[in-house]
């Protein structure tokens, strides 16, 4: 595949989206196609029918090669689900030289020792990602690289998961006959693609809401403070609302899409939409009243869920105050007067997320919306893997060479060189003496 080019791929609960997108001459991403397919083989954002999973991958791969014109081989992978945690973590390294400044490969010597961490059985790591630095016990200092000092610390944001899940995963994907580039934790790439640099250094909590799961990552001072996956998403209020109106879940689906709301005061009592009953039953007639107050009592619990997680991280301490408050972003974020409910419960200033953040201009309204916040997030990171890639051959290429050009200069002379010097050296040696006698 081309240097500039990535694929994304987002399994998640609802849906699957392959997502195939470029950078331009601008450093903007063109997205040049997108696949979607229904996702069967995923519950809560977890595998659990690996069959109906690769054949889901499989569909919406092949609607985005047909929609770019290219084949895809590589594709960067989404990961949610309940299992996943977050925890903080100190850790440091001692330099052997500190004559020298502290560069990539230091960081990278103290990243590798993180991710040797013993886990509890059955977790693994996903990512490391390091906050603040320490040099030599001078602490704040956010990129260390350049400076001198003999002893460096970090404190680190580490993101664990379970590893059979992981593994899931990655069957899936080989057995789609693709090669797994990498694999990123949603709210991460949702976060990327959603935020601007601005929000994350005034303080953002971003909710994306899918179909499964609800995905929570905190950001300040430009750093992840804090991240969370909640196992409720907008198929539990279809579920609510499938139970509560007694009806099937295609109707409640439609129901909440084309009528719902999650402020149960704006819909007017008389207000009633008709659906047709099944095999010649009798229509039924719901008010939208009640069909609020269903979605409502359930928005609710999850909102409050997430409020739970920000007010862990700290939010009420002065010093790590959100100040640009909540973005939501994800299919359910498209859900009618969500804002409002939001910002009354939390109280915090609230904006729905489009991912356009790093889109070039004249991208589809399709890919903008909030629903396909995780994929392009995903074709971002996945661009990133590839300009790193390409800076690690090229610095490979650069020490070849000079080791080769070392090896040329330290070889000794052939042997006839070193003989036509030898015959000088004695024959100058035989003039001195003769000069000397």
């Amino acid at each position: 595949m081309e240097h500039n080019l990535a694929v994304g791929l987002d399994i998640g609960t609802t849906k699957i989206v392959a997502m195939i997108g470029r950078k331009n001459e601008y450093g903007k991403v063109e997205i040049l196609g997108i696949g979607k397919s229904k996702s069967l083989g995923v519950h809560r954002g977890v595998v659990n029918n690996i069959t109906q999973t690769i054949q889901s991958i499989q569909q919406a791969v092949q609607e985005a090669e047909i929609a770019a014109d290219m084949k895809i081989d590589e594709v960067t992978v989404g990961i949610a689900g309940q299992h996943i945690r977050s925890l903080q973590h100190s850790d440091y390294i001692t330099r052997s030289n500190s004559e020298t400044v502290i560069d990539e490969d230091d960081i990278d010597r103290l990243i590798n020792q993180v991710h040797k961490l013993v886990m509890l059985p059955g977790e693994e790591i996903i990512h490391v990602l390091p906050q603040e630095y320490k040099v030599d016990g001078q602490a704040e200092i956010k990129e260390p690289i350049g400076m001198y000092g003999g002893r460096l610390e970090a404190n680190f944001h580490v993101v664990v998961g379970q590893v059979s899940s992981i593994r899931n995963i990655g069957r899936c994907v080989q057995s789609s006959g693709l090669n797994l580039e990498g694999i990123t934790l949603e709210p991460l790439a949702s976060a990327n693609a959603v935020l601007s640099q601005e929000e994350k250094e005034a303080g953002v909590a971003l909710i994306d809401i899918g179909g499964g799961t609800t995905d929570l990552a905190i950001f300040r001072d430009g750093i992840i403070r804090h991240t969370a996956v909640i196992p409720f998403g907008g198929n539990v209020i279809t579920e609510d609302i499938k139970e509560g109106c007694s009806i099937i879940e295609k109707q409640a689906e439609l129901l909440k899409i084309k009528f719902g709301s999650a402020w149960p005061g704006e819909n007017k009592d008389n207000e009633i939409v008709s659906i047709p009953g099944l095999r010649g039953r009798e229509p039924k007639e719901i008010t939208l009243k009640n069909l609020s107050k269903i979605i409502h009592a359930r928005v609710v619990e999850i909102v409050e869920q997430v409020y739970v997680e920000i007010k862990n991280y700290g939010h009420e301490e002065q010093k790590k105050k959100l100040i640009a408050g909540i973005v939501l972003t994800g299919g359910g974020a498209q859900l009618k007067h969500l804002k409002q409910l939001v910002e009354y419960i939390t109280g915090m200033d609230t904006r729905i997320g489009y991912p356009n953040e790093h889109l070039a201009g004249n991208s589809d309204d399709d890919v903008t919306s909030p629903l396909f916040a995780t994929a392009v997030g995903l074709v971002l990171d996945g661009l990133k893997r590839q300009e790193r890639k390409k800076i690690e051959l090229q610095e490979e290429q650069i020490n070849n060479e000079a080791e080769s050009a070392i090896e040329e200069e330290t070889k000794e002379p052939p042997v006839k060189e070193r003989r036509s010097f030898l015959d000088k050296l004695t024959e100058r040696v035989k003039d001195f003496l003769d000069n000397a006698e």
